[in-house]
């Protein structure tokens, strides 16, 4: 194996990096990370900007673009009404520096409160315990059933991870927890909120590339024109469908995943991130490793039950888009990616 493809074993691998949690309900945001690697500023803002709670934002305005507001990179928001059990969809860029290690202060009214400590491979944890303790640009939206972030290393332009907080299933085995011989109501849920957060990948896709893609062009000039007041009516006209994102989305659990917590990757299809490091960071998303949870339930026989037999993380290095081999040379396969990515982006 060459020197560029060994798998550290103290580097998160496959999904969201292992983090230290400790969480107080009712806390505020602190960070090591912050008073150590953030610009200056940043740390304030981030601390101020963690308060508990994401109220579900209502757009009025048919004229408005949801996504376009929702998913812009913004600063992290105080909640309208922190009391709310649900917040709305909101994209934004990856969280805006590491976190190695995440303390949740304690509220002044609960001082005296144990902490709640998720370390390790328990670290997505501390999402599932108090989502609203941390600003949109890692949650997405959470609600009684589910928990949506950002991946804190994303393996690719956009990529979400989908948390489960059933507490009787989130910290099984994903060929466990989704069996639904054990649980068949529980795999269902999970099914039906995996379809709508692709829908949304989908649409932070459409929103980033759009205006590049050969096949959005209609409905870019469509946009362009009620934006400008030139749909010659009243009513707005409908839009050309334009590109189908949703073949750009992959979806799925990892067959032998790194975390406790059941957790689904929602990712766009071009792997090409910085934090794609060595060839099992690729492999885990290009190969049956990734197991796509719509293939639930799965055959007693299905070879994808048994990662290590076939080797999935250890296979050559292939292309997705043209199906090039690279073998083992893996900052060959980036450079190309590269070239694939920017070719995908402007169908």
């Amino acid at each position: 194996m060459a020197a560029d493809d060994a798998i550290d074993p103290t580097d998160e691998a496959i999904g969201e990096d292992e983090i230290t949690s400790t969480v107080v309900p009712g806390s505020t945001l602190i960070t090591d990370a912050t008073v150590d690697t953030c610009a200056p500023g940043a740390a304030a803002a981030a601390a101020g900007g963690a308060a508990a709670g994401a109220a579900a934002t209502t757009v009025a305005s048919r004229k408005r673009n949801a996504f376009t507001e929702l998913l812009a990179a913004q600063a992290p928001r105080s909640p309208a009404n922190s009391s709310s059990s649900s917040s709305a969809p909101s994209f934004a860029s990856v969280f805006p520096y590491p976190a190695k290690t995440v303390t949740l202060a304690a509220a002044r009214h609960d001082r005296h409160a144990g902490p709640v400590v998720f370390s390790g491979r328990e670290g997505l944890g501390a999402y599932v315990h108090e989502p609203t303790a941390f600003p949109p640009e890692r949650v997405i939206y959470h609600d009684a059933n589910f928990v949506v972030i950002n991946d804190l290393y994303p393996k690719a332009s956009v990529h979400t991870l989908l948390l489960a907080r059933n507490p009787r299933r989130n910290r099984l085995h994903p060929f466990e927890a989704l069996d639904p011989a054990t649980d068949a109501g529980f795999l269902a849920e999970v099914q039906a909120e995996v379809r709508k957060l692709r829908r949304l990948v989908a649409k932070e896709l459409q929103r980033r590339f759009g205006r590049g893609s050969a096949l959005d062009q209609a409905r870019q000039r469509a946009l362009d024109e009620d934006h400008a007041g030139h749909d010659g009516g009243d009513h707005e006209r409908p839009l050309p469908p334009g590109r189908d994102w949703s073949r750009s989305v992959i979806s799925g659990i990892h067959a032998s995943p790194s975390m406790s917590h059941l957790h689904i990757h929602v990712l766009s299809v071009d792997r090409v991130s910085e934090h794609v490091r060595q060839r099992n960071h690729y492999n885990s998303f290009a190969t049956p490793f990734l197991v796509d949870v719509a293939d639930f339930p799965l055959a007693a026989a299905d070879p994808r039950r048994h990662p290590a037999r076939h080797g999935y993380l250890h296979r050559d290095l292939v292309c997705w888009r043209c199906g090039r081999n690279f073998g083992n040379r893996f900052a060959r396969l980036k450079e190309h990616l590269l070239l694939e990515q920017e070719a995908w982006m402007r169908e």
